[in-house]
């Protein structure tokens, strides 16, 4: 495919408004011909985005990849009938090709009274800068010094064995999504990483951990010495690690894995979910789920955020909204085909959660250590044991069993159980160590009582 070249002397964003331009031109195009076609309603999402990738191992270059994909994707519809098509090429006989494809399929599937655009009045209208685009200007030389800075912090410690690599990562996109309703909305975001993975220890002893940091804005990163550090003291306080005889007690889930417990939550309230009767909390607006001092809040406007937007990927606009609380829910995830399911309304979340925020948190990890006092500390989870349906909960788990509030030893090979339907509400703290990484922001996680098994 024939790459679009840009003049040097145009800027990043010149370059991205001009592509948002191009792309929003072709997408009320599409619909025009889509409306032509015969088709009630359609909606078109386009997008284009650039990256480059560098990994590094043991002071080498391993891979540089240079990115940039193109994608169109067309869903029309005839009454309640409908069709979707996409393609990766731009070309104007590839774009009409997808058109055909689409109006065929829908002109042969079964009415479904729930399909179609979502509804008019709930597009989005205010569209707010969000400071998401900050390209990041990166060679690939620069790419590569940095990622040997963080590999040579990170092997610089004594009883670091090996290397998996380090890798550095920038990315660039912009996105249209249009609709026959007259709504076009666009978007243009950036996401860098740094990451490094570590082995220590040898034969039957070794092991293995990371660290990684991923921002809007390159100037947000931690430092290459501390990301190379903070993976090497990861992967050095596993080292002898041991099992534990099967026991009951407390649980503390480290923020990036307590992100985990609040995404089978989110699970259990999203409309796929709720219309299918797949789900543990299943008619429960209004009641308790959590504790009540513990609120779940939407931040879709936060700046910089890393699920921020102005609108979801229908067009609904979004907004800040509490999920839960005072510890009750006060509603579901929707998109506009699961809300009409329901005979409810689009809470502006087709396509996930913006910035779900765990309020009620307090105090850094070291007092959610001496809240623990002893039973065990899971800093990974392992598995995929977990049903929404039936709030079953069993994980393979490592980390650290701790005691009188002080990390006595590492631990591995172990398995942690219990119900959601215990585990959600019997949260007895959250931490303020907030991990600002996922869609979802929270601090550490303690639970009041879990099965650990293990020998």
């Amino acid at each position: 495919m024939k790459e679009v070249s840009v003049n040097a002397a145009v800027s990043p964003i010149d370059a991205s408004q001009q592509e948002l331009d191009r792309l929003a031109e072709l997408s009320e195009e599409v619909i025009r011909r889509a409306r032509a076609a015969g088709a009630s309603q359609a909606e078109v999402a386009a997008s284009v985005d650039s990256g480059l990738s560098v990994n590094v191992r043991l002071g080498e270059v391993e891979t540089v990849e240079h990115t940039r994909d193109r994608g169109f994707g067309l869903t029309v519809y005839f009454g309640q009938r409908k069709g979707s098509a996409s393609t990766a090429d731009l070309h104007p006989e590839s774009i009409q090709a997808t058109l055909e494809q689409a109006c065929a399929i829908a002109r042969y599937t079964e009415e479904d009274p729930a399909s179609g655009l979502a509804d008019p009045e709930r597009m989005a209208t205010e569209f707010p800068d969000l400071d998401l685009y900050h390209p990041w200007d990166l060679d690939t030389e620069e790419a590569i010094r940095l990622g040997l800075q963080i590999e040579a912090a990170g092997r610089a410690h004594a009883g670091i064995t090996n290397s998996e690599g380090a890798s550095v990562q920038r990315g660039q996109g912009v996105t249209v999504y249009a609709n026959s309703h007259g709504f076009m909305g666009r978007e243009r975001g950036t996401r860098h990483s740094l990451s490094l993975s570590l082995i220590a220890g040898e034969g039957q002893g070794m092991q293995r951990d990371y660290w990684y940091d991923s921002v809007r804005h390159a100037g947000d990163f931690m430092s290459a010495q501390a990301l190379g550090e903070k993976a090497a003291e990861r992967t050095l306080a596993r080292l002898g690690a041991r099992s534990l005889s099967t026991r009951q007690g407390p649980v503390l889930f480290a923020p990036e894995v307590a992100r985990s417990l609040i995404g089978h939550l989110i699970n259990a309230v999203s409309g796929g979910a709720l219309y299918r009767r797949a789900s543990f909390l299943l008619d429960r607006v209004g009641t308790p789920v959590l504790p009540e001092w513990m609120s779940l809040v939407e931040r879709p406007w936060l700046l910089r955020g890393p699920a921020s937007a102005a609108f979801d990927a229908e067009g609904v606009a979004t907004r800040e909204s509490a999920l839960v609380e005072n510890g009750r829910l006060q509603r579901y995830l929707l998109g506009s085909y699961s809300a009409r399911k329901l005979g409810l309304a689009s809470t502006g979340n087709a396509g996930g959660v913006h910035n779900l925020t765990v309020e009620g948190g307090h105090g850094d990890f070291k007092s959610m250590l001496e809240q623990l006092g002893t039973g065990l500390l899971v800093t990974e989870l392992i598995g995929q044991g977990v049903s929404v349906v039936t709030g079953d909960y069993s994980r393979g788990a490592a980390g650290f069993w701790v005691e009188n509030g002080v990390i006595a030893y590492p631990v591995e090979g172990i398995t942690i159980a219990s119900t959601l339907q215990e585990m959600l509400p019997g949260i007895r703290a959250v931490g303020a160590d907030v991990d600002p990484r996922s869609s979802i922001r929270t601090g550490s996680i303690l639970i009041d009582k879990m099965t650990i098994a293990g020998e």
